[in-house]
């Protein structure tokens, strides 16, 4: 049962040929123990895994660009095992529905799919995690619905990038073409381009710009691929490959700040410090100090890549449960003196 009352049910199309976590693909044990929860939407469904307890809020996990749920596979072990947690595969990433034919990826539809997830479980505040695209989403969610953001953790990217007009005008052209071409392959239905194991490893590692360590790109493949029917010993990308060609404009610099003026929930924001900046870095600098003013927001710099939360959890997690305890979801903490007591009981037996 859910924190609404609701049975988790199992999306039964994510079994059988396609991956869940890891151990579907090397025999080894999740890094977690996890529930494949399927939410309805109009084209399908969204899937995720949902960790620890079912009675109570989770902390929603997104994840960035082109990956999938298991980009949090690391961290979550980390975390207390009276937090509960559930971590999403955006439309057309892992398991998740894609889109239907002749549909367009923006990136910020995904405010529709929190608000859809939401009133799935009937929460009236969202307590989120996100990473990259999903860190700047969760940026814009709490500047448009300051009052229905209970807490935000954001990793690694900030807010919508600045870029020079000609660059952005020259993207949205490309883009739309690069868009359409993959749209007509879809519908193919030819099955894409097989590689070895070994060479997937690659593939991720070099996609995510060297980002990703080669040892932990298999929990990010575990929802991406599929064996090939041509191939016996090969797979191929299961994502949808219009995604290379995302929408992600959302507006200038002033606007920006104007939303980073209009947060007003509990802030916390992780920088990779061998990370890139994804702009120039004085648009960066200039929103940071809009947040930095407010009195719940918490900055917090480390050693690590664009994937630090995958590379080294290690190096974050202090913080992140530092910042749930004192912010998250208020059942954590009924569930937390729960533990205890039963603990103390069972000592003094």
């Amino acid at each position: 049962m859910n924190a609404s009352g609701n049975t988790l049910s199992t999306c039964s199309d994510t079994k059988g040929s396609r991956y869940r976590h890891i151990g579907d693909l090397t025999g080894e044990p999740p890094t977690r123990e996890f529930t494949e929860i399927s939410i309805p939407v109009p084209w399908g469904y969204l899937v995720g895994k949902w960790y620890g307890p079912q009675e109570i809020q989770p902390i929603l996990g997104l994840h960035g660009w082109q990956d999938n749920a298991g980009s949090f596979d690391l961290l979550v072990p980390l975390l207390p095992p009276h937090v509960a947690f559930l971590s999403v595969d955006l439309p057309g990433h892992g398991l998740s529905s894609r889109l239907p034919d002749g549909c367009y990826y923006n990136s910020i539809d995904n405010i529709y799919l929190i608000r859809v997830i939401m009133k799935k479980y009937k929460w009236e505040k969202l307590y989120m995690i996100g990473h990259s695209m999903s860190s700047i989403i969760g940026f814009v969610f709490a500047a448009l619905y300051p009052n229905e953001m209970g807490m935000l953790i954001g990793l690694d990217a900030l807010k919508p990038h600045q870029r020079a007009p000609h660059k952005m005008l020259r993207s949205l052209e490309t883009r739309m073409i690069g868009f359409i071409e993959e749209d007509e392959r879809n519908r193919s239905k030819d099955e894409p381009p097989a590689y070895t194991y070994n060479e997937l490893i690659e593939r991720v590692h070099f996609g995510s710009f060297q980002s990703l360590n080669q040892d932990v790109c298999k929990f990010m493949m575990a929802r991406n691929i599929q064996k090939s029917l041509k191939y016996p010993d090969k797979y191929y990308f299961t994502r949808d490959r219009r995604l290379k060609f995302y929408n992600y404009t959302i507006g200038s610099q002033e606007l920006c700040n104007e939303m980073a003026k209009r947060i007003t929930c509990p802030y916390l924001f992780i920088k990779g410090r061998q990370s890139i900046y994804f702009e120039d870095k004085k648009y960066y600098d200039e929103t940071i100090n809009v947040l930095r003013a407010k009195k719940n927001f918490e900055y917090f710099e480390c050693d690590g890549t664009h994937h630090l939360h995958m590379n080294n959890p290690e190096n974050i997690i202090d913080p992140i449960v530092d910042f749930i305890e004192k912010y998250g979801p208020r059942q954590r903490v009924e569930i937390k003196e729960r533990h205890i007591a039963i603990i103390e009981k069972q000592s003094k037996l």
